[in-house]
């Protein structure tokens, strides 16, 4: 008995085994904390570039003045260096049970790894949609494996930490 409960009484409460479950997820968050600072922090230091420390994500708009909107505003907030919009491109998807298809302009946006969470939050987050029209907007980023060692430099100069 201990502070006056039996013994098995803490583990039934979940105390170690939840204390292990926290202690997990708070690893597992670190980590990709962690891998992304070490990445940036390696590739300043030697001067060549490791993989995932930028990104290229992709955001549908419904339209060219939305997209132009939104990529002025992510260049002049520095949370990309660049903004490519590709107009017309045609989307089939399902939405509420039936398949749409719809015409939407695309921007790809290379950003800094981290900058992508900015990103999500200043184009979905904002309230009344301000920035971004849908609903659910449409914002993904994969991983920049390799690329022009002058731009990729570029990039990273460009978008401050």
């Amino acid at each position: 008995m201990r502070f006056g409960l039996p013994a098995t009484e803490g583990l039934q409460a979940g105390g170690p085994l939840r204390a292990f479950f926290v202690i997990a997820l708070l690893s597992v968050l670190m980590l990709t904390l962690l891998r992304t600072v070490g990445l940036r922090a390696f590739s300043m230091a030697s001067e060549t570039y490791m993989s995932g420390t930028h990104s290229a994500a992709f955001v549908t708009c419904p339209n060219e003045q939305v997209a132009k909107d939104l990529a002025r505003g992510i260049v002049e907030k520095k949370l990309a260096a660049c903004v490519n919009i590709v107009p017309q491109i045609t989307s089939v998807y399902e939405w509420q049970g039936k398949v749409q298809e719809d015409s939407e302009v695309l921007l790809v946006i290379t950003v800094c790894a981290r900058s992508c969470i900015c990103l999500s939050l200043m184009l979905c987050l904002l309230a009344n949609r301000s920035n971004h029209p849908y609903e659910v907007a449409e914002v993904i980023s994969l991983p920049i494996e390799q690329g022009n060692p002058p731009y990729l430099k570029w990039l990273g100069d460009a978008v401050p930490e």
